[in-house]
């Protein structure tokens, strides 16, 4: 009897699915980091609030989930700089 896996999803299938089933990104893309290099300073790092107003923490580029706390600890190879840091100026306030 064979044993049916769910294939796995690809970045290209996510684009459909809501931002709280994006499955969480594992340690074949998340490093520990020990500089200012880390999820929460990346260009595509996001956040927003979720079911019953849990905070999701989300990688664009990768379209994955972040764990709470690994947005502090943890990069990957395709941290970039907040633009409008890599600009010299600050954010517009609305």
């Amino acid at each position: 009897m064979a044993l049916h896996r769910p294939r796995p999803i690809g970045p290209a299938d996510r684009i459909d699915l809501p931002t709280e089933e994006w499955p969480f990104l594992d340690q074949e893309v998340l490093e520990q980091a020990r500089s200012h290099k880390v999820c929460m300073t990346c260009h595509w790092f996001q956040h927003q609030a979720g079911v019953n107003c849990i905070p999701l923490l989300t990688c664009q580029l990768h379209q994955g989930l972040i764990a709470h706390g690994e947005h502090l600890t943890s990069c990957c190879q395709g941290w970039t700089d907040d633009m409008a840091r890599q600009a010299g100026r600050a954010p517009d306030v609305a």
